[in-house]
């Protein structure tokens, strides 16, 4: 039974570098939460081995998550929403508009490669935010880098205290466990060739004691000793404060793969991570506990059903109680939309929603009157702020191969605009519609997609711009000598604001130079 208890809901994401561990984690703690009954997918050869949260043919194909899934599992009366994160840097926004909808996040960094660039990016996104991280270094049952050196690597690179509360006892060939810092209990690997977790804790009285001994060979507990009581004297304990201020991280190791440390890791999500925190608003911060919902749209998902033309946006619920069938005002368009059939998620599969909570996500359908960034409310007129759209950074012309598809792929190009996954822009001079995407991973999902979600064969083209800037003014009649002057480098987004779009950035550099009373953007809130 789902507990009706906001204090009792976990949010949050999993932030990693490509190939770190991340989608085996995610399915590994819906194992370990009991939400599937076995980790077949990640064991399993070829097509099979994704896990449940990778559904896009894409990804199947490449082995990587490119769009934010949600997970709702419970584990001993703790709700968990899970929201998994594209792994690729190409779709880096998609992932800073997730990152604004969890209470906190878990870091994974793989043992052999220590920080990699995309987790520093999505770690100063956290840091942006105040999101607490949990630590998890994954994959010690292989050859990796001293677990010192890893932890060293974290508080220099990140400027973050690190709280070990776990310790790997070797490392690859040398691998015998994980002993629990805070609990004092030994885990160790199966004596199979598998050489997974397969329940074996052995609670010990503390490293002095000599039960260890005879746990683990001579040189293994010699190791451990000297390591972990170096570890815990020269790192800093623990602080609850601290965590939740952003300012320390615990860290835990293990491998995902082999079942190691992920059932801690979901001991310390409950008993650490923070419950639903306030929200910012225009008006004001917005507290779980009030009693009028309110929500925002983080993420809009087209075709999750590809038998079905549907849409669903995913809402953060961030206060109130939400039951099905409840009319909530859009605020900024006046209309009101009755939420007739909320979803929650697990992966592929979804149940009707009767009632959320703050912290829950839920997904609701609709034909497009939803897009990222809407608030949605009982009544009141607020708007919670910080979710942006970026500057893209590669802009190309849509070449169509049939001119008859012309409806088709304006309908395609604005359902991927609604999911934020990538911009449209229209000239004000010329037929060909541009795209505009932050990277070029995203050029390639977007022609997968156009061909198997719509049947429209597109491609891209070489566009005579470089980057677009979203422009305005105090003074209207600057804005509109402004764009008078440059009507053969504007457009306009599908809002209808206007873009300048320039060659290089050179170029937008002079023209911003020489035009000091018009701004230019990079990002774009919703309203």
């Amino acid at each position: 039974m789902a507990s009706t208890d906001q204090n009792e809901r976990r949010t949050f994401a999993i932030i990693s570098h490509p190939d770190a561990g991340k989608t085996t984690l995610t399915e590994k703690l819906l194992l370990f939460g009991g939400a599937i009954h076995a980790a077949g997918e990640v064991r399993a050869r070829g097509q099979q081995r994704r896990a449940r949260s990778d559904w896009m043919k894409i990804e199947q194909q490449r082995g990587i998550s490119v769009t934010s899934s949600v997970m709702t599992f419970e584990r001993e009366g703790v709700t968990f929403n899970l929201l998994d994160t594209p792994g690729h840097e190409d779709f880096s926004e998609d992932t800073y508009r997730t990152l604004t909808a969890v209470d906190s996040a878990v870091m994974v960094i793989d043992a052999a490669r220590g920080i990699e660039a995309q987790t520093r990016k999505l770690f100063e996104v956290c840091r942006l935010r105040n999101v607490p991280i949990i630590t998890f270094i994954n994959k010690v049952d292989r050859e990796g880098r001293a677990p010192f050196a890893l932890l060293d690597e974290v508080a220099d690179a990140l400027a973050l205290d690190v709280a070990p509360m776990s310790w790997p006892v070797g490392m690859g060939g040398t691998f015998e466990g994980i002993y629990d810092l805070a609990k004092n209990v030994l885990h160790r690997p199966a004596q199979d060739a598998t050489g997974a977790f397969e329940g074996d804790s052995v609670p010990v009285g503390g490293l002095d004691d000599s039960d260890l001994d005879q746990l683990l060979s001579a040189d293994a507990v010699a190791l451990l000793r000297e390591e972990a009581e170096l570890a815990m004297a020269g790192y800093a304990p623990f602080d609850d404060k601290a965590y939740k201020a952003g300012d320390l991280t615990p860290v835990y190791f293990g491998s995902a793969l082999k079942d190691f440390g992920v059932e801690q890791l979901i001991d310390a999500l409950a008993d650490f991570a923070p419950a639903p925190r306030p929200q910012p608003s225009d008006a004001r911060e917005v507290q779980p506990d009030e009693a009028q919902v309110a929500g925002f749209v983080f993420k809009v998902q087209a075709n999750m059903n590809p038998q079905h033309r549907d849409r669903v946006a995913f809402m953060r619920l961030c206060a109130g109680k939400f039951r099905r069938g409840m009319k909530l005002a859009q605020v900024g368009t006046g209309k009101t939309i009755a939420v007739h059939s909320p979803i929650l998620f697990f992966a592929r599969e979804r149940e009707l929603a009767e009632e959320a909570f703050p912290g829950d996500i839920i997904g609701i359908p609709n034909h497009g009157t939803l897009r990222v960034g809407d608030t949605l409310t009982e009544g009141e007129q607020i708007r919670f702020t910080g979710i942006p759209n970026f500057a893209p950074e590669i802009l190309r012309r849509v070449k169509l191969g049939d001119p008859t598809k012309t409806k088709q792929l304006r309908n395609a190009l604005n359902d991927m605009a609604e999911e934020g996954i990538m911009q449209v822009f229209f000239p004000q001079i010329g037929s060909n519609w541009i795209v505009g995407v932050v990277g070029q991973l995203q050029l390639e999902v977007m022609i997968s997609r156009l061909q198997a979600e719509y049947k429209v064969d597109a491609g891209f083209e070489a566009s005579p711009w470089d980057t677009a800037r979203w422009i305005s003014a105090d003074d209207a009649k600057a804005l509109d000598q402004f764009i008078g002057e440059h009507r053969a480098a504007m457009a306009e987004d599908r809002d209808g604001a206007p873009v300048f779009m320039a060659k290089d950035a050179w170029e937008l550099n002079y023209v911003a130079g020489r035009f000091p009373n018009i701004r230019f953007a990079a990002t774009k809130e919703r309203h």
